[in-house]
């Protein structure tokens, strides 16, 4: 701000040229005070530097103190047909020049192209928590997303409690797409819907920890999703008859399932056990949880059929994965999206159920193929590889 000050003569008349007062009087005394020029700036003025001076410190430190909020942002991104070490980054050591998907045992094939798996980095936790200058910034990024952090964290879990549960999701998670690309491909072998908890619940009593379900009335069970459904189809206060396997016996027993938050429940905790006839080895490190299994499975198949799957083309997805091929939601597909589109990607496979999250929100020149099984991944490769048919591809609904 520019301040002006008056200079007039002694007789009180102006000068040529000189500013006027604007009230056309002269200082009481008829004369101008010389010192007035060099006099402190009135008392108002100086309290109102003062608060400015507050507020910005006020606001400094607001933006800078800890906001209960923790911020999800594109993380890394690894292509399953390569190594495990970051696309775009160089490995840090040996461990990360390793393939990622390593098959023993069993013919492998040359592949093109790339099909990324897609990963979220989280920004703050219970003990770290960003500061509101981040939060603010990463709520207008749309790349980014801000959540709560009781939301991130429930109450009584920690960081290594989370870490612990998303590491063992990513070991089951490898498991069942070796399953699931292996039962696409048309191998036989062992796998088995095994009980691993028994809950208070109309089960209880009946089914014990280590039993294999082969079968809901009289419909064989090849998975934890077909049990599910089974269960659902008999319906809640309706008697199920459940074929199993106890230490090599089979039996018969009779369980009522109840309705629970939707759905139909025994009150069991069930899991895949596998036998595979050759070995499939994942190795990659701190990464956890289950959304990496749809691309794993792709990456499996792709090194054991001659042809290439995607025709060499830069692709990218994220899914759960179970053994029968259903792929199945995930969190930060916003955040996946624009990691894919980053990393080269033009085409997207994403979870037909996560539509919701993507309708709107795709980057530019990506292309989102919305898919339910890995059947249908396939199709969305073939059709990629061949250059034909893309436009008949199902996609998530236009907003």
């Amino acid at each position: 701000m520019t301040l002006f000050s008056d200079d007039a003569r002694s007789d009180g008349v102006p000068r040529e040229g000189d500013p006027t007062r604007i009230d056309g009087l002269e200082p009481e005394g008829g004369a101008w005070d010389e010192a007035s020029e060099t006099a402190p700036a009135p008392r108002s003025r100086r309290i109102g530097a003062a608060l400015i001076v507050a507020a910005f410190v006020l606001l400094l430190v607001t933006v800078l103190s800890p906001a209960p909020y923790v911020i999800e942002a594109p993380g890394p991104v690894f292509n399953t047909l390569g190594y495990n070490h970051p696309v775009g980054q160089r490995p840090a050591n040996a461990d990360e020049k390793k393939p990622l998907i390593v098959v023993s045992g069993h013919t492998t094939y040359p592949t093109k192209g790339s099909l990324d798996l897609l990963t979220v980095s989280e920004i703050g936790n219970p003990d770290q928590l960003p500061n509101w200058g981040e939060v603010i910034q990463a709520w207008f990024a749309p790349s980014r997303a801000v959540i709560p952090v009781d939301v991130a964290y429930p109450p009584g879990q920690n960081v290594q409690d989370q870490n612990a549960e998303n590491a063992q999701l990513m070991t089951d998670s490898q498991k069942d797409a070796v399953a699931a690309a292996l039962n696409q491909l048309g191998y036989r072998f062992e796998q088995h819907v095994v009980v691993k908890q028994v809950a208070d619940g109309p089960a209880k009593g009946i089914l014990d920890v280590g039993d294999e379900i082969l079968s809901v009335n009289g419909v064989e069970v090849k998975g934890v999703q077909s049990l599910r459904d089974q269960l659902k189809k008999n319906g809640a206060g309706t008697a199920a008859t459940l074929a199993i396997e106890r230490s090599g016996t089979k039996k018969t027993v009779t369980v009522t399932p109840e309705a629970a938050s939707g759905t139909v429940v025994i009150g069991i905790g069930a899991q895949m056990e596998y036998h595979f006839p050759f070995d499939v080895k994942i190795q990659l490190d701190n990464v956890g949880g289950p959304s990496a299994g749809q691309m794993f499975a792709l990456g499996i198949m792709d090194k054991l059929t001659p042809d290439s799957l995607n025709g060499g083309a830069r692709v990218a997805g994220t899914g759960t994965i179970d053994n029968e091929g259903n792929i199945g939601a995930i969190g930060g597909i916003r955040q996946k999206m624009y990691a894919a589109r980053g990393a080269g990607a033009t085409v997207f496979l994403a979870p037909r159920s996560n539509c919701d999250e993507v309708t709107g929100h795709i980057p530019s020149g990506l292309h989102v193929y919305a898919v339910k099984t890995l059947s249908e991944s396939v199709k969305v490769l073939d059709a990629v590889r061949t250059d034909s048919g893309t436009a008949q591809l199902p996609t998530c609904p236009a907003s």
